[in-house]
């Protein structure tokens, strides 16, 4: 098979690119595009430090060829930021202590993008269904879920506090 020219529309701007048959989302993002938020993890689909949104849907980059989303919209964490801004979700998780090492961050925050798009109001076992398949070596998920439901909450409008208990969980 021979090479083919993919367009995408990648945070918010038309793209349009070369592509060998097989070439992954992620390795285009990174090695083409430069966008390099999403991280090479196991390359197998299941630690999810390579999340990235397709059409507003988690996908893990790793596991698709970039020719099968030809045409669709790519979202990666470079595109959340309007302006330079921290929106909601990467404020919370600054603010809760939800990032240590930082790999699974953009991952874990394209999650809890998806996740408060389609659901505004989560309860905490929807924020762990959500983040289920992205593996966190550091925070032991407690701060993350405590970030996602925190930014959930700010973006209702409904005032919070730093590291706020979430019901079900044990306060620091």
């Amino acid at each position: 098979m021979s090479s083919q020219i993919v367009s995408l529309v990648v945070n918010g701007e038309p793209r349009e690119f070369i592509a060998r048959p097989g070439t992954t989302l992620l390795a285009t993002l990174r090695d083409s595009l430069g966008l390099t938020a999403a991280k090479r993890g196991c390359a197998q689909g299941s630690c999810g430090t390579c999340t990235v949104l397709v059409d507003d849907r988690p996908v893990t980059a790793c596991l698709v060829a970039v020719e099968t989303v030809s045409g669709c919209s790519v979202r990666t964490l470079e595109g959340v930021a309007a302006g330079g801004d921290l929106d909601e979700v990467q404020s919370a998780f600054v603010d809760n202590f939800a990032t240590q090492c930082g790999f699974c961050t953009a991952g874990m925050i394209m999650v809890a993008e998806a996740l408060l798009d389609r659901n505004p109001d989560p309860t905490k076992e929807d924020v762990a269904e959500a983040i289920s398949g992205n593996v966190c070596r550091c925070t032991g998920y407690q701060p993350i879920m405590i970030a996602i439901l925190d930014a959930a909450r700010r973006r209702r409008g409904e005032s919070t506090e730093q590291g706020q208990p979430v019901e079900g969980t044990v306060s620091r």
